[in-house]
Parts: C-alpha cells; sequence; structure tokens
C-alpha cells in the first residue's frame, strides 16, 4: 500500500507527477475556508506532509496521527514546533541553498530602491510632478564605499556581502553567534558586537532566523544607536523587529529609511502606519519569488520527502 502525501501549497506540476508515481497525494493548489475541512480529513491519514509556512501546532498535528515527515518548502521554519514534533517522532526538512542568490537579489535590491527612493520617485513621475528640475527633494544616498552592517552572516548574508563588497565596494561588518572566516578572507568582512556595527553602520541588514531569543531583537534600543543617517533593511522575520519602535524610529528621524521584506503580521494590515510612511520601501516577502527558484525549492523539498518516506536520511534534515 502506497504511503499517502498531503500537499497545501502551489508547486510545479511535473513536481506533483514525480511524488504521484511512489505515493498517493492529496493536492491543495491553496488552502482556504471552502476546502479547509476536506484538508484537515486528508490529514487524518497522512504519512507526509509538504508545504510552506503552516503552522504545525498540536491542535493541527492531532488530526494526523500517522505523519512521520514534514517536508517545508522554505530556508526558515519558525512555523514548526520541534519540540512537538521530536515527541511525536516526525521529522522535517527545509530547502536551503537553493535560494540564496535570488533572495540576496532581493535584499540588495530592496536596499538599493530605499537609499535611492525608486519607488518613491517612481510615484512621483507617474504622479505628473516631474517638472524637469531635480532638487535635492529628489536626491537619495550613496550605496558605494559606505559600510554595510549585516546581522546574521549565513549563506543568505554572504551572499549579500559578496554583492555589496565586489559590487559596491563597500565596507562589510557583520555580527553572528559564530565567526564567518570565509566571510573574512573572501569580503573582508570584519566580525564585530551588535553595538559596534549598530554605531558603525551606514547600512543595517538583519538576516537572521526567527526564534525565541531573537524576536524583537531590533527595538528602541538598536534603533536609537544607529546613526541618523542610517537605513535598515529587513529580509529575515518581521517578529525579529519591534515593530512599533521602528515606526516610531522612522517617524522621529532617529534613522533616514527603512525597506523591508517582511511584517510583524502578514499580510501587512492596510491600516499599518509603516503603509504610509514616505521614507520606507514595503515588498509582500517575496525574498525567493521567482519562478525558478521556486521550482527549484519544489523539486528539493519532494526530494526531501520522499527519501524521508523511503526509510533515508533527507539531505536537508532540521530534526
Amino acid at each position: 500500500m502506497k504511503k499517502k502525501v498531503v500537499i497545501y501549497r502551489e508547486v510545479p506540476e511535473k513536481v506533483i507527477n514525480t511524488l504521484k508515481e511512489k505515493f498517493e497525494v492529496s493536492y491543495f493548489k491553496n488552502l482556504h475556508t471552502n476546502n479547509y475541512d476536506e484538508f484537515i480529513n486528508e490529514l487524518h491519514n497522512a504519512n507526509g506532509l509538504l508545504g510552506a509556512s503552516m503552522k504545525m501546532d498540536k491542535e493541527l498535528l492531532d488530526h494526523a496521527p500517522h505523519l512521520t515527515v514534514i517536508s517545508n518548502i522554505s530556508v526558515g521554519y519558525d512555523n514548526l514546533n520541534l519540540e512537538e514534533l521530536k515527541n511525536r517522532g516526525i521529522i522535517a526538512t527545509n530547502t536551503p541553498g537553493v535560494l540564496n542568490d535570488t533572495t540576496a537579489d532581493t535584499i540588495f535590491g530592496l536596499l538599493l530602491a530605499t537609499a535611492r527612493r525608486m519607488t518613491e520617485l517612481d510615484f512621483y513621475v507617474k504622479s505628473g510632478n516631474w517638472n524637469g528640475s531635480k532638487n535635492e527633494d529628489l536626491f537619495g544616498v550613496d550605496v558605494h564605499h559606505k559600510k554595510l552592517g549585516i546581522i546574521g552572516m549565513g549563506s543568505i548574508g554572504q551572499a549579500i556581502a559578496k554583492r555589496a563588497h565586489f559590487g559596491f565596494d563597500m565596507e562589510i561588518l557583520y555580527y553572528n553567534r559564530s565567526r564567518k572566516k570565509e566571510a573574512e578572507e573572501s569580503f573582508g568582512a570584519i566580525y564585530c558586537s551588535l553595538d559596534e556595527l549598530l554605531t558603525q553602520s551606514d547600512f543595517v541588514c538583519l538576516m537572521i532566523p526567527h526564534t525565541p531569543e531573537t524576536e524583537k531583537m531590533i527595538g528602541e534600543r538598536e534603533f536609537q544607536l544607529m546613526k541618523n543617517s542610517a537605513i535598515f533593511i529587513n529580509g529575515s522575520r518581521g517578529k525579529n523587529v519591534d515593530e512599533q519602535a521602528l515606526i516610531k524610529a522612522l517617524q522621529q528621524k532617529w534613522i533616514l529609511r527603512a525597506g523591508l521584506d517582511v511584517f510583524e503580521h502578514e499580510p501587512v494590515e492596510k491600516d499599518n502606519p509603516l503603509l504610509t510612511l514616505p521614507n520606507v520601501v514595503t515588498l509582500p516577502h517575496i525574498g525567493s519569488a521567482t519562478k525558478e527558484t521556486r521550482e527549484k525549492m519544489a523539486t528539493l523539498a519532494a526530494e526531501n520527502l520522499a527519501k524521508a518516506l523511503e526509510g533515508e536520511t533527507p539531505p536537508n534534515l532540521i530534526r
């Protein structure tokens, strides 16, 4: 009898067909009110789950007594309760590596757009306000030869450092749980304390995972340590930042601007003050969102799932 897999996120058809060769597959392109009960019913006999973002809490897992594998189509796994999975004997996997360059492109693009006010000035032109003059009201700030502080020098952080060092001659500071000799040797990155990074950097880029320890890691104290000319970029998780403190920092000019791909609550609430501030560039959490990369992520997640269900050790085991 074939083992059963439930997919709860849109994936390429070839991924579904590959899994169907070995397993019984239930596919939900997306979940909504009309099909959620059906999804829950399918969990009752599921051995494997493939998807992303959904909170895997005790209540949900209680509907899946035969579950042995959860394969996340993401590098982050803050949606998983690892202790609960351990207690139930469920293993989990993720998809690191294949999204590094794509995400780094997005985050560095966000940094450039924020520094040079690209979205703001795009709206300015399209609104018919460009009368031919380019006075200082339209000026941005230089990126090249500035100091970039990266909080979290993992694989994506290093890909950002590579772009900054070789493309823009930036000086790299970094704060991480452990030193990254390869980043120091390849990009001239300088390891320092968090406070040193915050006080010295022209751009502060947050690229850490979300854990109980990192929640609201950046708050009022940290924003006040930054230069008032500093630009803050968050490409990690919204909950790593005290969002009210960020709003205050932008409104009171503790920092110059912010570029955000993530928010405390997603989708972001329509009345969030960040959406009305002119010195903020906002993206809808699209770090890895290209067709090519999402296909690679889904393929890797399916490979992880298949190996685990067949009794092999998957290459990207979280626990």
